[in-house]
């Protein structure tokens, strides 16, 4: 059975359980197993992957990732390296390591803006991240990369 590991970000933790709601009825629909784990913020979620995805067998513990977490722009550049860490972290992770990762991350100007693509109802971006997730586990498989 495929397994897929949610990694939420808690600053903004209403909004992120919302999206993990998107998330993991996308990946229970297409019969993945589940775990969902949260990190304080958008910057540990690269981390906790990193360290989730290291066994000491060599295997991979899971078969993919979703990231989900949200980044509101504030008054100091705080915002932008936050967004771009975070981007840039994960997307290391995918291309160094060759994890299958779906970034749900969302990275927008006010709280409006982020329910908007939270909610399940409305844009779903939890959902998103997580077909995203599932499409790079397919192409992982379709070339067998390890």
């Amino acid at each position: 059975m495929t397994r897929v590991l949610v990694v939420e970000a808690d600053f903004y933790k209403d909004i992120a359980e919302e999206m993990g709601r998107g998330a993991v009825a996308e990946l229970e629909a297409n019969q993945v197993e589940v775990e969902r784990i949260s990190v304080p913020g958008a910057l540990e979620i690269p981390a906790a992957i990193a360290i989730a995805s290291r066994r000491n067998d060599g295997q991979p513990a899971y078969d993919g990732y979703v990231a989900l977490g949200c980044v509101i722009r504030g008054e100091t550049s705080h915002y932008d390296y936050v967004c771009g860490e975070s981007a840039r972290g994960l997307q290391d992770l995918a291309v160094q390591d060759g994890l299958a990762i779906g970034n749900g991350i969302l990275t927008v100007e006010n709280g409006e803006q982020a329910w908007a693509r939270a909610r399940v109802s409305e844009k779903n971006k939890g959902r998103d991240a997580a077909a995203a997730a599932l499409a790079m586990i397919a192409l992982k498989q379709r070339y067998s990369v390890a």
